[in-house]
Order: structure tokens, then C-alpha cells, then sequence
């Protein structure tokens, strides 16, 4: 029996804005980096942390509504699957850098904050405010982000 499965869900904030790019086959594609914080008490009973960066990329209206109302600091919630991308570089040395693609993201904030406001901007409005809609999916803003 073959076992394949490639999924991987993740929750942290945005460490870079997303870069969105048109391609010339009418795609577009959006690339933004996450973190990933863990805290435990180790046996001495200090607390550690630890921060596990991400390279992510998001494609079609994901991309289009990741660039539209995420920014660095954004915290998320992705559904997604890993891709090995494997290159020659200048030097003939084969490279190879994992990163995620997201199949599905949740914000879980408000958009980011218009200058000289001190209130957050709601991602979209409508009957339901403070949510949007991405890849067939609702995000509704909590008061406290699950990490």
C-alpha cells in the first residue's frame, strides 16, 4: 500500500509584505514569508522560544487578496502543501529551498491601519463585518489570534 499525503497547516505573521507579480500567462502569483514562534519551558524551567521561518506562495485570487489586505505583521492561518524548488546555480552547485504553497488562507485580523487612524480598517465589509473570503473560506476577526 502507497501512503502519500502532502498537507501542512500553519498559523503565524507575516515576516515581509507579499510581493504579487502578473505573469504572461494571465496567472497571478503572490510571495510572502512567515514566522512561526514556539515557547516551552525547558527542564532547567526557563522559558525558550524558538522562530521557524517560512517562504510561502499563493496563487490566483489568493494572491490577489493576500496583496490587497495582508502586510508584514499580518497574522494568518494557511492550508497548504510543500514544494521543492531545485536549481543549478552560477557555480553548477545544485540548490534546493522548500517552501509552502498556500491553498487556503485566513486572516485573522483587520486590514492594515490607514495613516493617522487609531482604529484597524475591517477587511471587507458586507452581513458579515470584519471577514472576507479567500479560496472558499471565511476568516472572521477574533479578539485574540489561537497562538
Amino acid at each position: 500500500m502507497s501512503l502519500n499525503l502532502n498537507q501542512v497547516s500553519l498559523a503565524g505573521r507575516l515576516t515581509r509584505d507579499p510581493q504579487v507579480k502578473a505573469l504572461a500567462n494571465d496567472k497571478v502569483v503572490a510571495d510572502f514569508g512567515v514566522a512561526i514562534n514556539r515557547r516551552w519551558k525547558g527542564a532547567d524551567g526557563e522559558v525558550k522560544e524558538e522562530a521557524t521561518f517560512l517562504d510561502i506562495e499563493a496563487w490566483g485570487r489568493t494572491a490577489e487578496l493576500v496583496g490587497q489586505y495582508l502586510a508584514k505583521g499580518s497574522p494568518v492561518y494557511i492550508d497548504g502543501r510543500i514544494r521543492v524548488d531545485q536549481w543549478q546555480d552560477k557555480d553548477g552547485s545544485r540548490r534546493s529551498k522548500m517552501k509552502i504553497i498556500a491553498e487556503s488562507v485566513q486572516f485573522i485580523a483587520p486590514r492594515k491601519e490607514s495613516a493617522g487612524s487609531d482604529h484597524a480598517q475591517p477587511v471587507a465589509a458586507g452581513s458579515r463585518p470584519h471577514a472576507v473570503e479567500v479560496a472558499g473560506e471565511v476568516a472572521a476577526e477574533k479578539d485574540e489570534p489561537p497562538f
